[in-house]
């Protein structure tokens, strides 16, 4: 089994790498492989809600970033962790960006994988971000993993991090339990069918 880690942040190696291998050490000693890819801080286009995705082929018609590799990684994975900063009570805008295109051309491959977020904030707004973060999965039928709190550490480097001992403890609490997440799908997969979906109804406010 496979968990794919999205660092969120454009720093490649600061609090949020941290908080996301705070996860990943406890995916791997549970015997999870783990792989981590990160967005990086080059502008990412944002969804323009074309539809050519929904036409072609389910890969998103912008391919100069990681959206369509993610989504394919994704794929072959078993379960999701999306890492971000706190930017003014909220997730890192290019991640948003990111995410938007990712769940717009490919979410429906993505139900039924266990998924979770971690966000990491100098001070305030981890809960605005965090709650911004799971509505991807909920919208994606994608089972949302919990902790023993919401899943946030604070620090302005990966060295004040250290000192947020509940943090930490909340982060590998998050691992152990997507570990037992996953490993109870694994085991029923061939015993217990997936749930019957109905076809989709949308209703419009506005007529």
């Amino acid at each position: 089994m496979k968990v794919l880690l999205i660092n969120g942040s454009p720093n490649r190696n600061g609090c949020t790498h941290t908080a996301l291998q705070t996860v990943a050490a406890q995916l791997q000693q549970e015997g999870i492989d783990t792989e981590e890819l990160h967005i990086g801080n080059k502008p990412i286009q944002g969804c323009i809600g074309c539809g050519v995705c929904r036409k072609k082929g389910n890969s998103c018609v912008f391919s100069d970033d990681l959206v369509n590799e993610a989504a394919e990684r994704l794929c072959q994975a078993d379960g999701l962790v999306v890492g971000t900063p706190v930017y003014y009570a909220g997730p890192n805008g290019a991640l948003c960006a990111f995410l938007d295109r990712l769940f717009f051309s490919r979410g429906s491959a993505f139900a039924f994988k266990p998924a979770t977020a971690v966000v990491n904030c100098r001070r305030g707004g981890a809960s605005a971000a965090f709650d911004r973060l799971n509505k991807y999965f909920t919208i994606a039928k994608m089972p949302v993993v919990s902790s023993q709190y919401w899943n946030s550490t604070h620090g302005m480097t990966p060295e004040e991090m250290q000192s947020d001992q509940e943090g930490l403890q909340t982060l590998r609490t998050l691992g152990r339990n997507m570990a037992w997440l996953l490993k109870c799908i694994d085991i029923a997969k061939d015993k217990v069918p997936r749930p019957t979906l109905e076809q989709t109804v949308r209703t419009n406010f506005i007529r």
